[in-house]
This record gives C-alpha cells, structure tokens and sequence, in this order.
C-alpha cells in the first residue's frame, strides 16, 4: 500500500476547502499579492484543496498585526468558528509576517491549529505537520524573516544618517521661510518640490532653500520682534494675524506655530534629524539630543548665528529664572484648563516656558508629568526604564574595575570610548541589557555588539524580568562573535548559552596576575 501524504481530498473525492492569506508591503514586484495567488492555488490544486476565501493585507508591513485587517479578520474568523475551511495556505513565513519576537508569528499559527485549522507554506518547501524538522525549519525562517527587516532598518537608518551629514533633506515639511529643491548626484538644482511632491529619480537629492522673498523676511521680522523689540510668541502671532499672514499650511498663527520657528535649527542652516524615531514600527521615541544626527551650515541661513542664539537665550532664561516649584505649578495649572499635557499645548500656553525646558530642567516630560500626577494614555515607561539602566552603568563599571583590582589585576577606563583595558592586554565593553517582555508573555533581552569599537571582550549583563537588578553575565569574545545585534531568550542553547555566567569570578579569576622575580 502506497499512502499519498500530498493528497488532501476526502475519502468521497471531494476537495478540501481552503482559504489563502496573501500581504504585500513594498519588498519586491515578485511578492505580489497576485503572484502569491497564482503559487498558492497551484500549491492548492496539487494538494487536492479549494480555495473558498482570500484574506488580503495589501501594502502591509508584517512586522506586528496593527493595520494588518485582513489577517485579524482571519483570526477572528477562525477562532470563532465562522471559518468555513480546514487550512489557510500562505506563500511563505515572511508573508505570515516578519514579527521581531518569532514567538509571535508562531502564537498566531497555534491559535490556528487549536481552532482545527493548519497553516501551510507552499513556497518554503516543509511540511507543516507538527513533525521536529518542520518545528526546527520553521523557527529559522520565522527569525530569518525578523532580522531581514531588522538589518534593513539599520542599513536605512545608516544610509539616511550619512545623507543628513551630506546635507541631504530627509522627509518633512520644509516649514515657513523655506522651500525643498530637488538635486540630482552632481549638487546641480532640477526645480522646486511644492507640497505633497516628491522627487521620482531615486539618485536625486533634496535641500532646503530659502523661500519667496516674503516669507524670508517675515521670518527675520518674527526674530527681530522677539530679540529687539521684547515681543514674546503671542503677540508676534496676533501681529501676522491681523495682517492676514498665515503659516505654511495655511492656518492661523498661534503661540507654538511662532515658537518652533524661534527654536529650528534649519534656519540658520543646520541639518538635525532623528529627534525622534519609529524603528521597526513599534514605539515612537524622542531620542536624547546626543543621539541626534546633525550636520552644521549645510543650508543657506534665513537667520544669522548670533540672532539666532540670542533668541535661544531669551527662551532658555525664562526656566531659568524659575524655580522648580513655580514651573510644575504653571505645568498643573496647563493641565487643570486642558485636562492633558503633550509638548505642543505646552509650547502653546502662555507665559509657561517650553516644553524642551522641561524635559532639561526634570529629565523629561515623562518625569514632570509624573511631578504634577499626569499618566498619558500610552506607556513609556520604558523609557524610565532606559533612564535608570543608564544611570547604573556606572555602578556595574566601577563594581567590575574593583573586581579587577581585588583579583590583582590592573585597568584603566577611556573617557571617550568608556572601554576598558584589562592588564594592558584586552579591551572590555559593558553592556547593560534591558529585559522586554513579549505579547506571548515570555521576557527577551536585545544586544548590540559596538562593532565599532570592536572591543576584544564584551560583558553582557542581562537584567531580571523587572529591570531592578543583573541577573547573570555574559562573556563574549569578539573572534566568536559573528553578529553585530543578538536577541536572548531565558534559555539560548549551547551556542551562547556557554558564555553565561552567574557572577564575574570567571572573569575577575582571568585577570588576575602575579609578580615574577626578575631572572638573575
């Protein structure tokens, strides 16, 4: 007897009834959702399946399940019973999604299987049958699919981050007073871009020019009001106003609309971008001013140097002359006639300073708002978390220095790099790890390897579940090391798992030295 595991029909020759799950983001013209559809009802027709149902997520990122419609559509149909079919067949796991945590992708499969409906690939060659190689098979491609769109983000991010340093304009309105001019490789100008225009050769560039001679002048009108004449933001606002001057998207002028042209960098002819971040669509960040990637005088400046900073210094001493106390009050009384903070009703209310004075003068906007008893409706708390793993990497430094020295060993610290070198012999980064928890509930930790550095040794210290203190330690070489970026999970077998260590003794035992006498 011969048994045919491809077969799917019924035993009364009756196909199978299937649906198919297709998703396109932008990757390439070969994954359409058309050209999925054709390998998939082939696969099907092969397979004895009938497909009865199209779930379709068209122009779709897969990196998480928010604004995927069809596939939590599919999910709900499955899970509550109104699925009328026994397998969903997909092109492939990356068209699944191309989760960050391969748990996911695989939580949303399960959730399948549990309800008596099998997912199948027809273009990743395995059989999907719960068998230890598929399960093996599978986690790869589920975390192949993961970092394909990890790395591309870094290499997005490093290729936008060298245009900025070339300056190079990288998305964004151009703002009053300004106009975006398309370029092409050789610097020469091609034309303005007017608004919702974007340049269609890929090799052509964008800058900012100043704009009509109007608005230029309106924009020096705006600073001299403010620096010579004592005029703070409002009136300037009602000044424009009245003369019927409206802001670059047309509207009204107001208090914050003036203060952000007073505070822009772009107008003395500053490049500054990644204020803040969305990478890899998870959480909007407002990254530390360090973290910034700018370049100066790339433009031609509206605002010359010293106007420009003397406009800054008027801002910056109104939260100076403030004591702590009377800024939180002006912050509740914000929040008492708004019933919410965010930067921009702050930036709006009069008589308060910025909300960039805020975040330097508490630490963050996070931090004030906690002082006055304002929760937003989103958590951040991780980035209180990275606040305070910050502010204890000095402590676990300073902890293995003593551990050095106590083994008889010898090290020095590198202001600028805060590497480590080891007995004159080896270069040592720390590297605090934060734990995250997963939407499955299962807790991972993220590691960037300083690539750059290129340190002989890294010490990696993963943090508990609660981020609260070290958990173990791991000591990796760089010569073993061939990823720039690892994800850790609580157990990560032999292969990385065989530089953990509970305590540092290891490492504080390798560094240990004894004198020698000097051979007669």
């Amino acid at each position: 007897m011969v048994i045919d595991w491809n077969s799917s029909a019924t035993g009364d020759g009756k196909l199978l009834r299937a649906a198919e799950y297709v998703r396109m983001s932008t990757d390439h013209q070969e994954f359409s959702t058309d050209n999925q559809s054709t390998a998939i009802r082939t696969f099907a027709a092969a397979r004895s399946y009938e497909i009865v149902r199209t779930y379709a997520d068209d122009g779709k990122s897969g990196l998480r399940i928010d604004g995927r419609d069809a596939f939590k559509r599919l999910i709900e149909d499955v899970e509550s019973g109104r699925a009328d079919f026994s397998a969903v067949i997909v092109y492939d796991i990356s068209r699944w999604g191309r989760f960050q945590d391969p748990d996911e992708a695989a939580m949303y499969e399960l959730r399948c299987r549990r309800a008596g409906v099998a997912v199948l690939y027809c273009a990743d060659q395995i059989e999907n049958d719960g068998s230890i190689g598929s399960s093996i098979v599978k986690s790869v491609k589920r975390v192949m699919a993961g970092v394909y769109s990890h790395d591309l983000s870094v290499k997005v991010f490093a290729g936008q981050a060298n245009l900025i340093r070339r300056g190079y304009r990288q998305g964004g309105a151009p703002g009053f007073g300004l106009r975006r001019m398309r370029v092409d490789q050789a610097g020469e100008r091609k034309g303005l871009l007017e608004r919702g225009e974007h340049k269609s050769i890929a090799t052509d560039r964008v800058i900012l020019v100043p704009g009509p001679e109007e608005e230029v002048a309106i924009v020096r009108e705006m600073y001299r009001m403010f620096v010579d004449d004592g005029r703070v933001e409002r009136e300037i606002a009602e000044t424009l106003n009245a003369r019927g001057v409206a802001t670059d998207l047309g509207r009204p002028w107001t208090r914050g609309t003036v203060h952000q042209v007073l505070i822009n960098e772009k107008y003395v002819g500053h490049n500054v971008w990644a204020r803040t971040s969305f990478k890899l669509k998870r959480e909007h960040v407002r990254n530390d001013p360090e973290q910034w990637v700018r370049a100066e005088d790339t433009f031609a400046a509206i605002i010359d140097r010293e106007t420009f900073d003397r406009a800054r210094a008027i801002i910056e001493a109104r939260s100076e002359r403030l004591s702590d106390d009377a800024m939180l009050d002006l912050l509740r009384s914000i929040l008492e006639g708004h019933g919410e903070l965010s930067g921009l009703i702050i930036d709006e209310a009069e008589g308060c300073p910025s909300s960039s004075a805020y975040r330097t003068r508490f630490g963050g906007l996070l931090r004030a708002y906690a002082l006055v008893g304002f929760s937003p409706d989103r958590s951040y708390r991780y980035l209180e978390i990275n606040r305070k793993l910050r502010a204890l990497h000095p402590t676990v430094v300073a902890e293995i220095v003593a551990g050095v020295l106590d083994a008889g060993g010898r090290v020095t610290g590198d202001a600028e790099t805060d590497l480590l070198n080891v007995n004159g012999e080896i270069a040592v980064s720390v590297v605090v790890m934060r734990s995250i928890f997963t939407s499955a509930g299962s807790t991972r930790w993220k590691l960037r390897l300083d690539t750059a550095l290129d340190p002989d040794l890294t010490i990696a210290v993963r943090m508990d579940a609660h981020n609260d203190r070290p958990m173990d330690f791991y000591l990796l070489p760089r010569l073993d090391m061939r990823e720039a970026t690892l994800r850790l999970c609580e157990h990560n077998g032999l292969s990385l798992d065989a530089y953990r260590f509970d305590t540092l003794e290891r490492f504080y035992s390798m560094t240990a030295r004894a004198p020698l006498p000097r051979a007669a």
